[in-house]
Parts: C-alpha cells; sequence; structure tokens
C-alpha cells in the first residue's frame, strides 16, 4: 500500500497521488500483513478481549451504574420527579436553532481553515505547508472540500450542543432535586446529551472529513471501504467523537457559565457583544487545548484507508512526530478557527437568542 503525503516536504506535493493505490492495484486489506501501525488492520472480532480492555469497560459500566444508583435515590428522597418538559424544549429549541443559524455563517466564512486543520490532524506538517499542498492539489476550491456535508453536519451538531447545553439546564433547573446541582454539575449532563448525539452524526462527519483530508478521491476511498468493511465503516471515529465532544464541550460550557456568570453585566450593546466574544475566544481555547489529542485519533481513525484502531492510530502519530504531535497536531490552526468561531458564534448566538425570546 502507498505511503500516505510526506509530513515536511520542500515543495509542494499531491497528497491524493497515493490515496487511491489500493483500489487500483485491486489489493486486499483483509489478506495484506500490513508492517506498520498506519495501515494494519483491527484485531479479528472474534478474538478475546485482553484483560485490560475487560477491566476498563467494566469499570466504566460500573461508574455508571454508581451514578445512576444514587441519582435514582436524591429522586426517591425528595419525592420529586416533576420536570417542566414544555418550557426545556422551547428553551432547546431556541437556543438549538439560534446556535445552528449561526454555524451556517461560520462555515462558510472558516471552512479553509477547518479543512487545514482536519489534514493536519490525519498528516501533520505546519499550517504553511498544509495551505500549498491543499492550495496545489486543486487551488482555492480544494479549501472547500466537503463543504455540501459540512452545511448539514456543522448547523445540526452546532443545534444539538446548543440545545443540549440551554434545554437540559432548562429541564434540570425545572425539579427541585436537580436544580439545586452546582453548574459544572449539571453541564455533565449537557455534554452527555451532546456527544450522543453528535454519534448519531458520524456519517456526515466522516464524509465531510475524508473530502477534506483526502481530496478529490475522498468518496472513492469511502466506497472501497464500505465494500471491505461494511457500512459500519462510517462510524469510524464515533467513539473517538463522542469522547471529544465530552471533554471539549464540557471545558467550553462550562468556562462559557462561569464567565457568563462572574464578568460583570455591560450597559451598551457594543459592551454586550464584547463581552460575549471574550467569552466565546476563552472558553474555545480551554475546550481545544483539553480535547486536541482526543480529535488526532479521531480523525485519523475515521479518515484512514484502512481499518485501524485508535491504539495503533496514536502509536503511528506518535512514531512520526511524538507525543508532542498527539497532544499538538493542528492545535494551532484549531486554536485559531476556534477562537474566530467562538467570537462569531457567541456574538451570533446571543443575536439570534434574543431575537428568539
Amino acid at each position: 500500500m502507498s505511503e500516505p503525503p510526506p509530513v515536511k516536504v520542500s515543495t509542494p506535493v499531491d497528497e491524493s497521488a497515493a490515496l487511491l493505490a489500493h483500489s487500483e492495484s485491486n489489493q486486499s486489506y483483509t489478506n495484506t500483513t500490513p508492517n506498520d501501525e498506519e495501515s494494519a488492520p483491527e484485531a479479528d472480532p472474534n478474538m478475546k478481549r485482553g484483560a485490560g480492555e475487560i477491566i476498563f469497560y467494566t469499570g466504566c459500566v460500573f461508574v455508571g451504574l454508581v451514578l445512576l444508583v444514587l441519582l435514582f435515590k436524591g429522586f426517591i428522597e425528595n419525592d420529586d420527579l416533576h420536570f417542566d418538559y414544555k418550557k426545556a424544549l422551547k428553551s432547546a429549541l431556541g437556543g438549538g436553532l439560534s446556535g445552528a443559524a449561526a454555524m451556517v455563517l461560520q462555515v462558510l466564512t472558516l471552512m479553509p481553515l477547518r479543512t487545514v486543520m482536519n489534514y493536519q490532524y490525519r498528516y501533520g506538517t505546519t499550517t504553511t505547508q498544509v495551505i500549498r499542498t491543499l492550495y496545489h492539489d486543486g487551488g482555492w476550491k480544494r479549501y472547500y472540500s466537503g463543504l455540501g456535508p459540512a452545511l448539514i453536519q456543522g448547523p445540526v451538531a452546532r443545534f444539538g450542543d446548543t440545545a443540549a447545553n440551554v434545554g437540559i439546564l432548562a429541564l434540570l433547573n425545572s425539579n427541585s432535586y436537580m436544580k439545586d446541582l452546582p453548574t459544572p454539575a449539571k453541564t455533565v449532563f449537557s455534554a452527555i446529551a451532546a456527544a450522543l448525539f453528535r454519534m448519531i452524526l458520524t456519517p456526515i462527519d466522516t464524509l465531510k472529513t475524508t473530502m477534506q483530508t483526502q481530496g478529490r478521491e475522498g468518496l472513492s476511498i469511502l466506497k472501497t471501504r464500505i465494500k471491505l468493511y461494511g457500512i459500519g465503516t462510517l462510524w469510524y471515529g464515533a467513539l473517538g467523537t463522542a469522547a471529544a465532544t465530552f471533554v471539549g464541550y464540557y471545558p467550553w460550557f462550562g468556562t462559557y457559565d462561569y464567565l457568563k456568570a462572574h464578568l460583570p453585566n455591560p450597559d451598551s450593546t457594543y459592551e454586550k457583544f464584547l463581552r460575549q466574544a471574550f467569552i466565546g475566544f476563552v472558553a474555545s481555547v480551554v475546550s481545544d487545548t483539553i480535547s486536541n489529542s482526543l480529535r488526532v485519533l479521531k480523525t485519523y481513525r475515521q479518515v484512514n484507508q484502512t481499518r485501524i484502531t485508535y491504539w495503533n492510530a496514536a502509536k503511528a502519530v506518535v512514531r512520526q512526530d511524538g507525543v508532542r504531535g498527539l497532544l499538538g497536531r493542528g492545535l494551532k490552526t484549531r486554536i485559531l478557527a476556534n477562537g474566530l468561531q467562538g467570537l462569531m458564534f457567541s456574538v451570533l448566538w446571543q443575536m439570534f437568542l434574543d431575537l428568539w425570546k
């Protein structure tokens, strides 16, 4: 199998040259024995899980059950199972639609940066080199590869994020037991809801991200993967998406809600928008720094030409760029893109939300 584009080159390269080598040579991934983590297929599904993996999943299930028991115990002791679903739904729709409307404008304006960022997640290298490589591959249109899926996935995902934040908080505040929880604890429920919603959208995100990273051959690569591994290949990266969404969502809205509650309220409209922009930028920087490594692994598994585990993806990234690459691939570009998005989103979301109310 052909190797992906080199990470450090002196001149722009065409990364699509190696992308369809597997389909053109009619090679079978299931019958090959790759020598490196990048092209190594996942283990046989009939193989037994390792002890460490079993312990990890058992621990997760146990912790989840304990939390559910404590939650129901609190409801029973307070004898209050009432939630104002109507008010929560209205708040969720208002917050979600406002977020979706704001996201449409952001997709159109920030798509080039997102494409550069996702390409870096998969292949590494510097922002400047990626910009040159992408332009050499298809001109300005190359930066907008995957625009169609992005216009669907971006607003819908943002709808889920903001609807979860506003709706879940409104739902919890309508209950006498849950309303007394601290804001960070309430945000956990919102983060879980947003993460589960993002998993549903994984196929659209896979299409978008593959087109961004693999260029004009992205669709062909996905078709080949579906033939080899089935339709489930479109959900590769779903767990990474959920984990990254939760880990990124919680600090974003946690920081957002904290700053919104503690920063003084402005008097003028200009100061109001400036305050919102500052809150959005700080929240984005905190969120991106914490969740970046998960997004690197999610993207690597999601767009790789062959089926690859998160563990092998991590080893491939570390082997190429070291631990620093795992933690920092595309981080500067993401902070720039999400910083601008945070500025735009906070202002536009608040504006559309005020119009809804």
